[in-house]
């Protein structure tokens, strides 16, 4: 009887621990990264001003729900299908599926339950949105799944999944209840930005790993990549983001020049941490221990949010063309 008790117990443990595992890989901790819908929501509402007193709250966190679960879904199939060169990586071969503690038959009903439910709360909210849902989703399928696997080529790792950037703030852009389409500048300086950060983790990882020969296995493009190449790559997007950016708001608003500085003191700080040592840039999610780094996001998303509210008729005055004779 008690040897029956005790094997029950065990059951119950290992029941435990895999539903433990199957929750960790939809890396709910990692939802925060939504957070750059956040923007598509102030931006559209800035640019027309009637949108904000008609925001539907309760329709934006659901929104905002649905872009989690879709999030997930492509984190579930990453964890699935980067598990054999997990196994390479100094902490990441501790995951659940490279431990073997996540059912892999399971794991693929839930990545594909978790796409299902997020694009049916998405279609109820808007079909604009459902769109960019799948689109998202579709990217996750891109970078992951052979036998594209974006994530294994070179410059296309950064480029593939940055796209999630823009993707997250069309959504944003629909949740606000526009049914118009975003100026295309904006959305290209937001694509940049998101590869100014990816490829800065990329070079934060490869530091980390500080071995070529164990990079390469844990990540195929890092055969190709080194210092040099990853640093000639974060500076050729953050000249795009800034220059798409610039382009933006020279036709739609003017006012945001004032934020530049601190933009570039957020993008400085960014790549100062790609220096650390299993630092936050290696891992997003741990972004909030740096202070400073907050501090200046901050700053620069409370003045950018006044800016795109605020008039200054004098700077459309000063940078307006002019012919000189």
């Amino acid at each position: 009887m008690a040897t029956q008790e005790a094997t029950i117990a065990v059951a119950e443990v290992k029941t435990e621990v895999r539903l433990r595992a199957h929750l960790s890989i939809m890396r709910i901790d990692h939802w925060v990264k939504n957070v750059f819908v956040l923007p598509g929501i102030v931006v559209a509402c800035g640019m027309d001003r009637h949108l904000f007193g008609s925001i539907n709250w309760g329709r934006l966190v659901v929104g905002l729900f649905a872009v989690c679960l879709i999030a997930s879904s492509n984190y579930v199939i990453n964890e699935i299908l980067d598990a054999p060169f997990d196994v390479n990586h100094p902490t990441k071969r501790f995951r659940p599926v490279p431990c073997g503690k996540v059912s892999i038959p399971a794991a693929y009903f839930q990545w594909l339950a978790l796409m299902l439910v997020g694009l049916w709360i998405g279609y109820q909210i808007s079909h604009p949105l459902a769109v960019v849902l799948a689109g998202l989703w579709i990217m996750g399928c891109v970078y992951n799944i052979p036998p594209i696997r974006s994530k294994d080529l070179p410059y296309a790792d950064v480029l593939s999944e940055a796209v999630n950037n823009p993707l997250r703030m069309l959504a944003g852009w629909y949740l606000a209840g526009t049914s118009a389409v975003p100026p295309a500048s904006l959305l290209v300086s937001y694509w940049m930005v998101g590869c100014y950060f990816m490829a800065i983790k990329r070079f934060a990882e490869y530091r980390g790993i500080a071995d070529v020969a164990v990079s390469a296995a844990y990540r195929k493009s890092f055969a190709f990549y080194n210092e040099r190449r990853l640093l000639v790559s974060v500076m050729f997007y953050a000249s795009h983001a800034m220059l798409f950016f610039g382009a933006f708001l020279m036709r739609y608003r003017m006012e945001l020049i004032l934020a530049f500085p601190l933009v570039a003191v957020v993008m400085a700080c960014y790549l100062s941490i790609a220096f650390k040592r299993d630092g936050a840039a290696e891992k997003p999610e741990r972004l909030y221990r740096e202070p400073a780094l907050m501090a200046a996001v901050l700053s620069c998303t409370v003045i950018m949010a006044m800016l795109l509210f605020v008039d200054i008729p004098g700077l459309h005055k000063l940078f307006a063309p002019s012919v000189f004779q």
